[in-house]
């Protein structure tokens, strides 16, 4: 397996110490509404992410055979995808 190099240090566009100097004036408040109890009643929390699976998948260790694992790799992306279909039609 081969290191993958580093990725570049993310740069910022805007300018920082103008962004920590500045104050928040008492007119710069009016822009900003009172939150009111039926604001946060209707309130919802997003966790984001990607939504659970109904069929989770388990994490196994399977040693098999050199030969079947590059038969496997041979037929392209999503080979691992391709077995577990396979695997899960023999009953």
């Amino acid at each position: 397996m081969t290191a993958k190099k580093p990725a570049s240090p993310r740069s910022l566009t805007s300018d920082l110490a103008r962004v920590d100097a500045h104050s928040v004036a008492p007119h710069e408040y009016d822009e900003l509404p009172e939150l009111t109890d039926d604001m946060l009643a209707r309130a919802q929390v997003n966790k984001g992410g990607r939504p659970l699976s109904p069929n989770p998948r388990k994490l196994i260790s399977l040693r098999l055979p050199a030969d079947v694992i590059e038969r496997w790799k041979a037929t392209g992306a999503g080979w691992q995808t391709r077995m577990a279909e396979r695997l899960s039609k023999v009953r």
